[in-house]
């Protein structure tokens, strides 16, 4: 009997519905292929119900969503909608009340696609930032005091616990060992000037590898030589482990590098609950009913989301027809630039799958 997955799919706003049938329909040719099933069921939760109802997500959403095995996601925001409330009322509440501690975000070059950083090919840029996504200054203690005068004070604390730390690098450490490629696990933080959080991470991350992972090799990089080495020397990378904001901005940076917005794909993962994946580009919604969209990102999550279903035959599958799709067809990532349409560049994967 063939395994089902519950899937829920929050198709969003702007060009997120476009993109998301065009994932649906790889997901659909890698579980033909690979023999399972795929359960969906859409909500509408986005710009357009919020302008309607009023409402960002009904009550015992976030119960009924527990009830899935992941999310896919198309893209959040609307623009009727001031920037902020749907990113917080959906994204950020998901992300917390699903308790997706890991963010997870492949840096990976496909063949054709174009990288800004010089010299360097698929060969060079081939890593993966794990963003601990609960914690840090995003979610630590903070106000105002004596707001609108000119004395007025604002603090925000970047504060994490031992539970939250050691649970993410456990991820990171057990998740370098399945990749198996150098093996090294490289923790990016600030020990220099933030002495106390990145003295509890570095400890932890010493003690937990010593302990329980002597197989992985551990680096340590300050975060700003991290991002100086991931446009000079991409190739020193394994698998990055970093807190919350630091991993924030890393891992767009690492998205220009192996061709923008329109290629990178992430999963906000819990690894014993429902994690969400989506492309990480935005809703774009110039470019909504066209059918010019670049669909690749969408169609990578759809692998990630696989993957971490245990599907990693399929989600091999599917990075391998994108990348294939990278290095033989399409001109460019950009809406418009293509040389095919969404659903056109949706097929061409689909087919390889």
């Amino acid at each position: 009997m063939s395994k089902s997955y519950k899937i829920a799919i929050l198709p969003g706003d702007g060009t997120g519905p476009e993109v998301v049938v065009e994932g649906m329909k790889v997901l659909g040719a890698a579980a033909d292929t690979f023999g399972f099933t795929l359960d969906t069921t859409t909500f509408d939760f986005g710009g357009d119900r919020y302008l309607e109802k009023g409402e960002i997500l009904p009550d015992g959403a976030v119960d009924e969503l527990r009830q899935f095995d992941a999310i896919y996601l198309g893209a959040i925001g609307h623009p009727d909608v001031k920037p902020g409330i749907l990113e917080k009322g959906i994204l950020l509440r998901l992300r917390f009340e699903l308790d997706q501690y890991i963010n997870l975000r492949p840096v990976k070059l496909y063949p054709g696609v174009w990288t800004p950083v010089r010299d360097k090919g698929p060969e060079d840029i081939d890593y993966v930032v794990v963003r601990e996504n609960s914690g840090g200054i995003y979610t630590g203690t903070g106000g105002f005091s004596m707001k609108g005068t000119e004395h007025e004070v604002a603090t925000q604390s970047m504060v994490y616990t031992r539970h939250q730390v050691e649970r993410c690098l456990r991820y990171a450490f057990e998740y370098t060992r399945r990749r198996n490629k150098e093996m090294t696990l490289g923790l990016c933080g600030k020990t220099n000037v933030l002495t106390y959080v990145f003295d509890l991470w570095e400890r932890a991350f010493h003690e937990i590898g010593e302990a329980d992972y002597p197989d992985v090799k551990r680096d340590y990089y300050h975060v700003d030589a991290t991002t100086m080495w991931m446009i000079k020397n991409p190739e020193w990378f394994d698998v990055l482990v970093t807190s919350n904001m630091f991993g924030d901005i890393i891992t767009d940076l690492g998205a220009m590098t192996q061709g923008g917005m329109g290629i990178a794909a992430g999963g906000n993962i819990n690894p014993e609950g429902v994690g969400m994946f989506e492309p990480i580009g935005g809703s774009a919604p110039k470019y909504t009913g066209q059918n010019v969209i670049n669909p690749l990102a969408a169609i990578a999550a759809g692998g990630m989301m696989l993957d971490t279903l245990g599907e990693r035959e399929a989600a091999d599958a599917i990075e391998s027809a994108i990348m294939d799709v990278t290095g033989t067809k399409i001109q460019s990532l950009a809406a418009g630039k293509m040389g095919y349409s969404t659903s056109e560049v949706g097929d061409m994967v689909a087919e390889r799958v």
